[in-house]
């Protein structure tokens, strides 16, 4: 059989609360009901979620939600979800619940690029590219691009950014005079992320600080667009 449509149910704490967030993100709601059991339907093109409420008592952050969508471009799409973001709150959700992850290959999904929704519920929506990016030349390789693609499994798709964090910290460390300046980005940058993501916003500023203070070419200014405006979307959010 062809054609077949899935649509996840996910759990959630208020289903108010999630029309709110996925209208941000440019869903409609196309179904809501309060009794006899809260319920809602959102829709955004073809991706459509649905949402159940949980009794009193439901904790997001012990949430077991998650689902996996896969589209053309996870790019394009982080790109509305995150102009939605800095609309409604003049920055990208970067830690805590609500939060989003930037595109990146995943090293345990065959180099596919994917970002992370983790929504008011703890449920996390998983967006991967259908097909991986196009080969071509790295901007950074090395070792510490190989310890920084093992962080990213640990930190994006498996959550535990504690973990992520010491493995990176170790490996900066141990490369701090080998690597190139580009691949320094990229590792501090994730760095950054994960400081905000363990609520230690003077440990994120100090990482910023190092990623700015760091001598790039203009070849790789412009290979590394996307690793510098994570900076600045960072920055952001260390602003009072």
């Amino acid at each position: 059989m062809a054609n077949e449509i899935a649509i996840p149910l996910l759990p959630c704490r208020n289903i108010d609360e999630i029309v709110e967030f996925y209208t941000m993100l440019g869903f409609t709601r196309i179904y809501y009901q309060v009794r006899p059991n809260p319920y809602v339907s959102l829709k955004r093109e073809d991706l459509q979620l649905d949402f159940f409420g949980m009794p009193e008592g439901f904790k997001p952050e012990d949430s077991y939600g998650t689902c996996v969508v896969i589209v053309p471009d996870t790019g394009e799409l982080f790109e509305a979800f995150a102009a939605g973001m800095r609309e409604a709150h003049g920055k990208l959700l970067v830690a805590g619940i609500p939060r989003m992850t930037r595109p990146r290959k995943r090293k345990n999904a065959e180099n596919h690029s994917g970002f992370t929704v983790i929504d008011p519920g703890g449920n996390w929506i998983r967006i991967m590219a259908a097909k991986p990016a196009p080969a071509q030349k790295e901007a950074a390789s090395g070792k510490l691009t190989t310890t920084l693609n093992r962080a990213v499994v640990m930190g994006d798709s498996h959550g535990k950014h504690v973990r992520a964090a010491q493995i990176l910290d170790a490996a900066l460390e141990r490369d701090k005079d080998t690597a190139t300046a580009a691949e320094l980005l990229q590792a501090l940058a994730y760095r950054a992320e994960l400081a905000l993501r363990a609520e230690d916003p003077a440990a994120a500023g100090d990482v910023l600080a190092r990623a700015r203070a760091l001598a790039l070419s203009e070849a790789d200014r412009d290979k590394l667009a996307d690793t510098l405006a994570a900076l600045d979307d960072m920055e952001a959010v260390l602003r009072p």
